[in-house]
């Protein structure tokens, strides 16, 4: 049984209700919000392990609930938007949304979503207190201008630390531990969402952008994090020629 708490947020009461029936099949606990406001108090209170938040509400919006919890935590947010606008989706995905479902969704797929970030975030915990149990050398990986310490999941870049979310993080980990390795869009989609599907693949593309915007001197033209056109990214970690 799951007892994973799930925060749904939106203005459309049938909306939670659908969302809350689907999720507490499966066992999660749910609490329900109308809007913005009501979601950060809940969200303070709480605490839950992951929030489903609508972008279009009344009064405090989608977009600013979502910056105002990242500012302070990096809990799993899937966002909903009732169009298919791309801007909509980039802003979301830009503000640190890990997911987003346009409507109208299926209950099911949301499900499914929900397991799939909740299974990888839990994996990401367990390999990070086997790890500090452990005490595993060799636990920071070095490369020329760059260093990733996986026991404590900090980065430096040219001795700086830089402060990266836990799905950025993510992603330049597995990049690291397989370097000159490409990795397609939807190969990325199941090793850091665990989302095994073919499809709409804009999550992976804002987050190598906002990786890259981190790590790299010049994003347009990266070092690290390579563009393999047609296929997708791989990593570069040796002195630059």
């Amino acid at each position: 049984m799951n007892h994973s708490l799930i925060l749904v947020v939106d203005d459309e009461t049938n909306i939670t209700d659908v969302c809350s029936v689907y999720l507490q099949r499966e066992g999660y606990q749910v609490i329900t919000a109308e809007g913005g406001e009501e979601a950060l108090r809940l969200w303070r209170d709480h605490s839950p392990q992951l929030i489903v938040l609508d972008l279009m509400m009344p009064g405090k919006n989608g977009w600013q609930v979502c910056e105002e919890i990242r500012n302070e935590q990096d809990v799993p947010i899937i966002m909903l938007t009732a169009r298919g606008d791309e801007m909509d989706r980039l802003m979301g995905l830009t503000m640190g949304a890990d997911d987003y479902m346009t409507k109208p969704f299926s209950p099911r797929e949301l499900v499914l979503r929900v397991k799939a970030i909740l299974r990888r975030q839990q994996r990401s915990q367990q390999e990070g207190t086997s790890v500090v149990a452990s005490a595993v050398p060799g636990h920071v990986l070095k490369f020329p201008g760059l260093e990733l310490n996986v026991l404590h999941r900090s980065v430096r870049v040219n001795g700086k630390e830089i402060e990266l979310t836990v799905k950025e993080f993510e992603l330049l980990h597995l990049f690291t531990g397989h370097p000159e390795q490409v990795f397609s869009r939807n190969q990325l989609l199941n090793k850091v969402w665990d989302v095994d599907y073919y499809g709409d693949t804009t999550t992976v593309t804002v987050h190598i952008r906002r990786l890259r915007e981190k790590i790299e001197s010049n994003p347009s033209q990266p070092r690290f994090i390579k563009t393999v056109w047609g296929i997708g990214y791989k990593f570069e970690g040796r002195e630059p020629s």
